[in-house]
């Protein structure tokens, strides 16, 4: 584990731990004029190089994606000299107005990766999908989830059969996290509400949204989750966790009744969007259990902290509140009643 930067609050435990040269990556490296970049996705390559795919912002307030790898995840950046991917409201006018926050998912079946991205337009915005082996060459399918949805991430397997899409669509019970099923990626159904936004004065209560993609783990797929909390001098985004079983992930576990995480830091707390930590992406060390979380600070800028899958597990069942059946009950039927009947027969 590298050195890491002190901004924790020592009567709590720390389970996430700054780097010590955060931000890693400001607007000031970048090749080509931007306002800022942050959010990122991340995978690592088959050579062990750390590949972000960066969200990057230009002055006309407009996003587009930008890749930059590293060898040692840290340092030593190579950022692509010009926009990997840009918005083309020609061919898909959902991105009329940029393409933002990027989740990547290795997919074992399709020797692919996929990248999951809120798509931007006069609708508001949406989920789109984008495929890749390279990133240098996209195959684009398009908004999957029309406006309001955002938050998404594909699951790297099927289960039973379909593919698994984790969203945070705004309907009629609010901004909570559900899950989707697709035979082929494009069109989907069985949808499920998973995990639902406190209310009141808890952390999480108003909206909550997927952070980077669910961890597979043998005790469930362990989701890092952003809540948001209104204030009175505005917003504030920290991170939990929830747990979710692995062949029926619409089964919520276990949740974190705390945050594991929230802005602290100089440059967590003043930006663009003041107190955010945004993370869209994370790799896993050669140890199996070190996790390096990529994360947006304030809207402007990518920093690194890493943490113990392990430990956020164990965390996890400590502080954890068991998700009783009845309330699982409760909240599909909850979601059930949203349904068509094309979708309830799905």
């Amino acid at each position: 584990m590298f050195p890491i930067n002190h901004y924790e609050t020592p009567m709590h435990a720390t389970l996430l731990h700054r780097h010590r040269r955060n931000p890693i990556l400001t607007a000031s490296d970048w090749p080509y004029p931007i306002n800022t970049v942050f959010n990122p996705g991340a995978t690592l390559l088959p050579d062990g190089t750390t590949l972000l795919l960066c969200r990057v912002e230009d002055r006309r307030g407009h996003s587009h994606f930008c890749v930059a790898r590293s060898k040692n995840g840290i340092d030593g950046w190579e950022i692509d000299p010009e926009p990997t991917l840009v918005p083309d409201p020609q061919h898909h006018p959902e991105e009329l107005w940029g393409i933002e926050d990027p989740r990547i998912t290795y997919v074992p079946e399709l020797g692919r990766y996929v990248i999951a991205y809120t798509s931007y337009s006069r609708g508001g915005p949406g989920v789109s999908l984008a495929l890749t082996e390279d990133f240098r060459r996209f195959e684009r399918l398009g908004v999957v989830m029309p406006p309001e949805d955002k938050d998404a991430a594909l699951l790297p397997r099927r289960i039973g059969g379909h593919w698994a899409l984790i969203h945070r669509p705004t309907t009629a019970l609010g901004s909570h996290i559900w899950i989707s099923y697709s035979p082929d990626l494009r069109h989907w159904g069985s949808h499920k509400l998973i995990l639902e936004a406190r209310r009141g004065a808890w952390w999480d209560a108003n909206k909550i949204g997927l952070s980077p993609p669910p961890i597979e783990t043998p005790e469930g797929w362990l989701m890092i989750y952003h809540g948001v909390r209104q204030t009175a001098s505005g917003c504030i985004y920290r991170l939990g966790l929830a747990l979710f079983d692995l062949q029926t992930p619409e089964r919520c576990l276990r949740r974190s009744q705390t945050w594991i995480f929230g802005p602290e830091a100089p440059y967590e707390r003043e930006g663009d969007v003041n107190n955010v930590v945004f993370p869209c992406g994370y790799t896993v060390g050669a140890d199996g259990d070190t996790l390096y979380l990529y994360y947006g600070c304030a809207d402007t800028c990518i920093s690194l902290a890493t943490c113990s899958i392990r430990a956020l597990l164990d965390w996890l069942r400590e502080d954890g509140q068991v998700i009783e059946p009845s309330f699982r009950n409760a909240l599909l039927e909850k979601e059930h009643s949203l349904q068509t009947p094309e979708e309830q027969s799905l």
